[in-house]
């Protein structure tokens, strides 16, 4: 499916490609590498990357990661249903797309919107 993502800001984008893993300080800090599904994605980038002029989206490869994703709650109580979580590496050959966004409100990909609304019913 496919339906797994992960924001980075462009320096830790640029750091990632030349380390060739994605660990931001945040999921150094908590100790797994924190993805939102595309249902996810619009409270995310408000939530947390709101100040944010530009930023970097990629979209997982679930193939190459789904025997070390755990689905979990958050422990913030503005988001609701459970998130994707890697407890490993989290190696750049595992991105599937990426893509720069922008703040226009974020216009997403339009892939990933038609997305959200198959998984919103």
């Amino acid at each position: 499916m496919n339906d797994i993502y992960k924001i980075l800001t462009e320096d830790e984008w640029n750091q990632a490609f030349t380390i060739g893993y994605i660990e931001t300080a945040l999921d150094k800090e908590d100790g797994f590498i924190h993805f939102s599904t595309s249902k996810q994605l619009p409270l995310t980038l408000e939530l947390y990357f709101k100040d944010s002029k530009k930023l970097i989206l990629l979209q997982v490869d679930e193939e190459k990661i789904k025997d070390k994703i755990i689905y979990e709650r958050s422990n913030s109580n503005d988001r609701a249903g459970k998130f994707p979580h890697l407890y490993d590496k989290f190696n750049i050959d595992a991105v599937l797309n990426k893509w720069n966004i922008t703040r226009e409100a974020f216009s997403l990909p339009k892939k990933i919107l038609i997305e959200a609304e198959k998984n919103f019913n």
